[in-house]
């Protein structure tokens, strides 16, 4: 018998769920909330599940693991130190798990990313016994780095690195070179410390590569402490769902609005978001409309930057882009929009003239407007505003740039000084979203996008916060 393990990824969140399979049985860990994508792998595998696994309470998403035991009788196996609402089957470290007579888990115990942190090894039996295949790590031990250790309180932030550190250890000295790690977190998420520097690895290539396995304690914690920055707002709600055992989900097509009811949701205060891509969106646009792209990660920042229940419009080409919209917000427990709308913007606005178009420019243009030669059609830059994250801005930035990171940017727009505005992320998809709510403040702003990478080739001058 060979064990499988499909990778589910949710790459938009940057997490990983895995379905492990001896062809008959299955174990699912991890499960986002969107559990028809897990049903449907397991039955073009014609495998039944009877394990759900959680490594841990998630804060980066609403789990499905409840509704998936639910829907398929399997056992749900979750820390039995978690206080939960719902009936689960508590694991703790040490205990074994009989999954088929030649599949079986063992828990470990590895707190760091929360007190009470498990991971499983998958074990398969053979001639000679039991053999660790791998094992699922959640946010313990990711691919080069660890899950970060601040998300239950900046209080507990350097007590939960200690424990990280001791976890990851553990797991290196209970298992061979040659056993798999599958992670959930590391491919995006922000509840890993830094990103994954692989696509796939074994505990013997973490040994060489990750510096939880390769500094001493002391320095681990000091420069993981050191190298964490700010997390969506909205996993302040994650953690309580999942404690609290997540609702099935509705994924039925959400109401749609016609151009008068759009524009009076925009007028009330409403988030109205615009899910095509950048560019067509500075060629065209609703007025009062937030441009969020499902070419990058739309629910991280529009979770993390929209006050909590304030209900959410979409505006697409198509009605499949909506539905994946709203596929992207039940994993963070914004269950479904308020209206929708496809088509063109000529077809969402009440006339002409709620229609805008938003100024485009890349990091030479810049330069050479500073350099007095402005590009024809563009204002001058009387402010650069770099949106990026503080971990970034302290990296490299532009000369003379403000900086308002894009989550602060809805409560500190009166702190973006007069003046033409020339905006920046690291791609320029940041950038069309603070572009956007700028331009609904009644600013004059140009969105340059471009990435941060080019700017010093191009012309523009950088230094550092250090």
């Amino acid at each position: 018998m060979t064990v499988e393990v499909s990778v589910i990824a949710t790459s938009s969140l940057g997490d990983r769920s895995y379905l492990a399979t001896d062809g008959r049985v299955a174990i699912v860990v991890d499960p986002q909330r969107d559990i028809d994508r897990v049903l449907y792998l397991a039955g073009a595998k014609g495998v039944r599940i009877t394990h759900v696994v959680e490594t841990h309470i998630h804060n980066d998403y609403v789990s499905g693991g409840l509704e998936l035991a639910r829907v398929t009788g399997a056992a749900y196996l979750v820390a039995a130190a978690d206080t939960v609402g719902f009936e689960r089957t508590p694991v703790t470290d040490g205990d074994t798990v009989p999954v088929a007579d030649e599949l079986r888990l063992r828990v470990v115990g590895t707190p760091g990313h929360t007190f009470h942190h498990l991971s499983y090894v998958l074990d398969e039996a053979g001639p000679d016994g039991w053999t660790p295949v791998g094992v699922f790590t959640g946010g313990s031990l990711l691919f080069g780095t660890t899950g970060r250790t601040d998300l239950l309180g900046q209080q507990h932030a350097h007590e939960l690195a200690e424990h990280q550190y001791a976890s990851a250890r553990k797991l290196a000295d209970l298992l061979p070179d040659g056993a798999q790690v599958w992670p959930t977190h590391g491919f995006g998420s922000f509840c890993s410390a830094s990103q994954a520097d692989a696509p796939e690895s074994t505990i013997g290539r973490e040994k060489e590569a990750n510096p939880v396995l390769r500094l001493a304690a002391d320095r681990f914690v000091t420069e993981t402490l050191a190298g964490l920055d700010a997390y969506p707002a909205y996993y302040a709600h994650m953690g309580v769902a999942n404690a609290a055992g997540p609702a099935p989900v509705d994924l039925t097509p959400a109401t749609r609005a016609d151009a008068a009811q759009l524009r009076q949701r925009i007028t009330a205060g409403e988030w109205v978001v615009d899910l095509r891509h950048r560019k067509a969106y500075a060629a065209s646009h609703l007025a009062g409309t937030v441009s969020l792209g499902l070419d990058g990660p739309m629910s991280t920042w529009l979770g993390w930057l929209i006050d909590w229940g304030v209900p959410v419009t979409f505006l697409a080409e198509t009605p499949e882009q909506v539905a994946d919209a709203q596929r992207e917000l039940v994993r963070i427990g914004i269950d479904r929009p308020a209206a929708q709308a496809t088509g063109v913007p000529e077809q969402w606005a009440t006339d002409a003239s709620e229609l805008r178009e938003l100024a485009m420019a890349d990091f030479p243009a810049l330069a050479a407007a500073w350099a007095g030669n402005i590009p024809a059609g563009l204002p001058a830059p009387q402010v650069v505003l770099d949106v990026r994250l503080t971990n970034e801005w302290t990296a490299g930035h532009i000369e003379g740039a403000v900086h308002v990171p894009l989550p602060d940017l809805p409560g500190r727009l009166a702190d973006v000084p007069a003046g033409t505005v020339w905006v920046h992320c690291g791609s320029g998809y940041r950038a069309a979203a603070a572009a956007s709510l700028l331009a609904n403040a009644g600013r004059d702003v140009v969105l340059i996008d471009d990435m941060f990478g080019r700017a010093e080739a191009a012309g523009v001058r950088l230094t550092s916060a250090h």
